[in-house]
């Protein structure tokens, strides 16, 4: 059982910058596929970002090009750079990692509020 937790949200202006961490307890499978979602209230969790073991990534049209998924090298944390912050990218972040298509796993979430 991978367990995931989220660092990094935070109240942040409008134009500002943002880096989440999702730490995993163990490493990730080189085979996992990693993603970061957001969730508001009422609305569903949609994805943010994804990064799969062969390189290639997925951004929502909303936050292509201002955010960057990344994970290091020991394949224990998942990053989210989040620039050019938007009143509208105000949400709940969850990281979740899913290994050989089979082994879902979920954080509990960051909070990230940009005021309008």
């Amino acid at each position: 059982q991978v367990q995931l937790v989220e660092s990094g949200g935070g109240l942040v202006e409008p134009g500002g910058s943002l880096r989440l961490s999702c730490g995993a307890s163990e490493s990730f499978d080189s085979l996992a596929t990693l993603a970061w979602y957001r969730q508001t209230p009422g609305k569903q969790r949609e994805l943010v970002a994804r990064l799969r073991s062969d390189g290639d990534t997925f951004y929502a049209d909303l936050v292509k090009g201002r955010f960057t998924i990344s994970r290091d090298d020991a394949k224990t944390t998942v990053y989210l750079q989040m620039n050019s912050l938007k009143p509208e990218d105000t949400a709940v972040y969850i990281c979740n990692v899913i290994i050989r298509d089979i082994w879902v796993y979920w954080g509990q979430g960051t909070q990230v509020t940009v005021p309008s």
